[in-house]
């Protein structure tokens, strides 16, 4: 493997290294013993919840491809997850708030088993079975997972503020450090023992099958509305009503479905983006850098948040940063002229897009956190599941329509529309950031005149 990518992965690692150690007082919070066991294990099962997704990702495409799938094929499969997360998302949200969060969440855990044991058939159909079983999977981890533990947090009492030391160290194992170990661990199981490409599906089933015992045996349950007068129809009307009479929400959901967008078609994008003529990369590598970067970036957004500076301000750099980076692709295909040769090492272009790649997934690792912190604020808990599952709906028909046309645009196009809509993203934020400041401003007007009017005869 070329000294390039190690380069890259010690550099990064140096730099989360010098944060992780340098943190003063001002990054850290005070809490409680009884706090610190909660956030622990829920950091436990989220990190194995995580590590049974991040295992596959670096082999999703190439296990397509070595069934002799084309990139059209291989679309549709990503087409089949994305939809199932767009057509079911809504309906399991709602079920979590109705049912409960940690049935949904032990319901994430048998879907995506279930999904993993597919990838074992080359046949089509089988395949396709397992991504609408994935998609599935996907709408409760990025919902039910969530709504369980600030329903959790606010039952036990715990301080408002610390959940943001949870969502930080959460993204910061289970989207870094636990993703970067699912990485080299998939590259040595697929590539260095030979087990081939199906090998980390399995181990991914492993890990879920141990969070899910954990979750049976530690969660208790809570729920949003738990009330029998409302049907998943009445629940739908509540979400709904939420969105179009709060901008704040409705800004929320429309930032959301941007950047998670753009993310989730990077994810697609980034193989043939860095070996346009099949040179020979080490995927499980670059992968594993990738969530390096991620981690560097959810230690930064740590610091952000124990210094409380508003995350509505921060964001729109965040979202302009990520905007610049996926541009690059288009930038070095003028500037770089591309290489004819098949196979080889990446090339001089590639390596600059690696580079830019690397910023991308430091703006993810800061976005995680970050918009969990201000869905705790924004959204109503009587609806969390179903109204952050309603944000899903956008994000998975963008990456639906932009997957079907897959082979009918170059690659370069398909970056410049994320990075479009990652400009967009910037600018919503700072409109949110407006919206929350007026909002403040006028209940804290109110509550003055609150104060005043017994003085008042």
């Amino acid at each position: 493997m070329e000294v390039f990518y190690y380069v890259v992965f010690g550099a990064l690692a140096a730099v989360v290294a010098g944060l992780e150690l340098g943190k003063s007082g001002k990054d850290r919070v005070a809490t409680t013993s009884a706090f610190n066991s909660f956030k622990n294990n829920y950091v436990l099962v989220y990190s194995l919840m995580m590590s049974g997704d991040w295992l596959q990702g670096p082999y999703v495409y190439y296990l397509y491809r070595q069934y002799g799938f084309d990139k059209g094929d291989i679309g549709r499969l990503f087409i089949a997850g994305f939809g199932s997360s767009m057509l079911f998302g809504t309906i399991v949200g709602s079920l979590a708030d109705k049912q409960g969060r940690k049935r949904a969440c032990i319901t994430y855990c048998i879907s995506y088993i279930l999904s993993c044991i597919t990838k074992h058939s080359p046949e089509y159909k089988i395949l396709m079975i397992g991504r609408i079983l994935g998609g599935i999977a996907t709408s409760l981890l990025f919902s039910a997972f969530e709504s369980w533990l600030v329903a959790e947090h606010n039952k036990r009492g715990f301080d408002p503020q610390w959940l943001s030391i949870t969502f930080s160290k959460a993204i910061f194992l289970g989207n870094g450090l636990i993703a970067i170990v699912s990485g080299l661990f998939a590259n040595l199981l697929a590539e260095n023992l030979g087990f081939g490409p199906v090998a980390p599906f399995d181990a991914a089933a492993c890990f879920l099958a141990i969070g899910m015992a954990i979750i049976m045996s530690s969660w208790s349950e809570n729920y949003g509305d738990p009330s029998e007068s409302k049907d998943l129809m009445a629940q739908f009307k509540v979400a709904a009503k939420a969105i179009a009479s709060d901008e704040k929400i409705a800004l929320l959901g429309a930032i959301q479905s941007l950047f998670e967008g753009s993310m989730y078609t990077f994810v697609f994008l980034w193989t043939p983006a860095l070996s346009p003529n099949e040179e020979d990369i080490p995927h499980g590598f670059i992968f594993a850098t990738f969530m390096l970067s991620s981690m560097l970036g959810s230690s930064i957004a740590s610091r952000l948040l124990a210094r409380k500076l508003k995350v509505e301000g921060y964001m729109q750099i965040v979202f302009a940063i990520s905007a610049v980076t996926l541009v690059l692709p288009v930038v070095t295909n003028f500037l770089v002229p591309p290489s004819s040769v098949k196979g080889g090492s990446i090339s001089f272009g590639g390596s600059l897009q690696l580079l830019g790649f690397c910023t991308f997934e430091a703006c993810v690792g800061i976005f995680w956190p970050s918009i969990m912190k201000m869905r705790s604020q924004y959204i109503p808990e009587e609806a969390r599941s179903t109204i952050m599952n309603f944000f899903r709906i956008p994000l998975n028909l963008f990456v639906c329509v932009v997957l079907y046309n897959v082979n009918a645009f170059p690659i370069t196009v398909m970056f410049g529309m994320c990075s479009i809509f990652l400009f967009m993203a910037s600018i919503l934020q700072r409109r949110l950031m407006v919206v929350s400041d007026l909002h403040k401003s006028s209940t804290k007007a109110q509550e003055m005149i609150g104060e005043d009017e017994p003085l008042n005869p």
